[in-house]
C-alpha cells in the first residue's frame, strides 16, 4: 500500500474514533441526560464520521486500488492527492471546531476546504479511471 493510502486509511481511523466518542457521549447524554449543551456536538460528529472517516478512507483506498500508469511517475500528479489529504484534515477539523463553538464563519472556511480537496482528488484520481481492458485468451 502506498505511503499516501496509509496516511488516508490512518487519519480515516482517528476520525472515526473521535467522532464514535463524540456519538458515545451525544448517546449517554440522552439515556442520562447531565448538559444539555452536549447536543451541540451533534454536528461535529456528523461531521468527523462523513468527511473525516467515510470520504477520507474511500479517496485512501481509491488512491491505492485504481489502475496506475505504466509509465512513471505511476501515481501521477501526487502532489494533488497530498494537497487533498492536507484539506480534509484541515476542512474537517476546522469545521467541527466551528460548529463546536458556534462561529459559522470557521465552519464555511473548513467546508470551503474540504470543498477543495473533493476536487482535488477528482483531478487527481480522473485520469486513472479507465474502462476495463478484456483479453482474449489465445486459442479462441
Amino acid at each position: 500500500m502506498p505511503r499516501l493510502s496509509v496516511w488516508m486509511v490512518r487519519a480515516a481511523l482517528l476520525h472515526l474514533g473521535t467522532g464514535f466518542t463524540v456519538g458515545g457521549l451525544l448517546l449517554f447524554n440522552k439515556g442520562e441526560p447531565f448538559d444539555t449543551g452536549v447536543w451541540a456536538l451533534l454536528q461535529v460528529h456528523v461531521d468527523l464520521l462523513i468527511f473525516g472517516w467515510i470520504m477520507q478512507l474511500a479517496m485512501g483506498v481509491a488512491y491505492w486500488i485504481l489502475p496506475r500508469f505504466a509509465q512513471p511517475p505511476k501515481y501521477g500528479r501526487t502532489w494533488l492527492a497530498a494537497l487533498a489529504f492536507g484539506l480534509i484534515n484541515a476542512g474537517t477539523l476546522i469545521s467541527a471546531g466551528g460548529q463546536w463553538a458556534g462561529s459559522s464563519g470557521w465552519t464555511l472556511v473548513g467546508r470551503a476546504a474540504i470543498l477543495l480537496a473533493g476536487l482535488c482528488f477528482a483531478v487527481y484520481i480522473f485520469p486513472r479511471v479507465k474502462p476495463m481492458e478484456f483479453v482474449t485468451p489465445p486459442g479462441r
